[in-house]
């Protein structure tokens, strides 16, 4: 890798990685009709790399219950990142389990840079963001499109988003689990993720999971809170090979990335997973 390039690549694919740490749930949900049948935990361990280089580390939790759910995860930079302007984040996101569907209520993401924090306040109810905010206070861009009420019905926050619930009763670890779009709504940005069946693949992680994922395509598109001629915006949403790799959480019908890439100017950005561990939970009975 060319490391004069650093500073270039940082400007045009930095949102691009960002867009990768939120479908890992540093941070979408595709949430198809179906009863909740059973609970189940997913511990997994994520590593991220650029052109074949590691760049970060990071651990995502989900919890699944009878009528509720759960997710955090950690993450921080690693070898030439950490070098050359360190980062590290935390993300929690809550919500209920109604109709079969997740009904997110809150998230939280806080990110540091260097001695620089910022943290992002989501509350939804019904599907629709009833307050956010970002501390501290971004600056104003007028060239940025401005987000609207219209924005902020019918979303889902970026943790929330990044798992997949399949309805009916056959396999979900196929096809129909990508025929999706989802409207994600981040605290500053209010974007489409398109997801188009690729292929069938077959993995194996270091600790726990083995066994067949789905592939998914993966299309941009961007909505409000971004600045159209901004260079990095422009670059992810023209990507089309983008892609996420799905696999199962034992005892539900959810699906969470194993693996997700995306093309850079220096070469594939990926997060996957070394260790993917999921356990299948009693129900509680009365």
């Amino acid at each position: 890798m060319d490391m004069s390039r650093l500073p270039k690549f940082a400007r045009i694919v930095g949102p691009g990685l960002r867009l990768l740490s939120i479908l890992a749930a540093c941070a979408s949900v595709a949430m198809m009709a179906g009863p909740v049948s059973a609970q189940g935990r997913l511990d997994a361990k994520y590593e991220a790399s650029l052109a074949g280089l590691p760049i970060g580390k990071g651990a995502w939790v989900v919890d699944i219950a009878e009528d509720q759910y759960s997710a955090a995860v950690s993450g921080a930079t690693t070898g030439l990142m950490k070098s050359i302007g360190g980062g590290n984040g935390t993300g929690t996101s809550q919500g209920r389990i109604v109709a079969g569907q997740f009904a997110p209520l809150n998230y939280i993401s806080t990110i540091n840079y260097g001695k620089k924090a910022e943290v992002i306040r989501i509350a939804l109810t019904g599907g629709n963001v009833k307050d956010s905010a970002i501390e501290p206070a971004p600056p104003e861009n007028p060239d940025r499109i401005p987000v609207t009420d219209v924005h902020r019905r019918n979303v889902l926050d970026p943790m929330t988003g990044s798992l997949l619930r399949v309805g009916g009763t056959g396999d979900p670890v196929g096809p129909e689990a990508c025929r999706k779009t989802l409207s994600v709504f981040d605290g500053r940005m209010r974007y489409d993720l398109r997801l188009d069946y690729k292929r069938m693949e077959t993995v194996k992680a270091e600790k726990g999971y083995q066994g067949p994922v789905v592939v998914c395509a993966v299309y941009f598109t961007p909505i409000a809170g971004y600045v159209p001629d901004r260079i990095s915006i422009k670059y992810v949403a023209a990507q089309r090979d983008m892609e996420i790799w799905f696999a199962p959480i034992a005892g539900t019908r959810v699906l969470a990335p194993f693996r997700i890439t995306i093309p850079t100017p220096l070469g594939t950005g990926m997060i996957e997973a070394t260790e993917f561990i999921s356990v299948q939970k009693t129900a509680k009975t009365n």
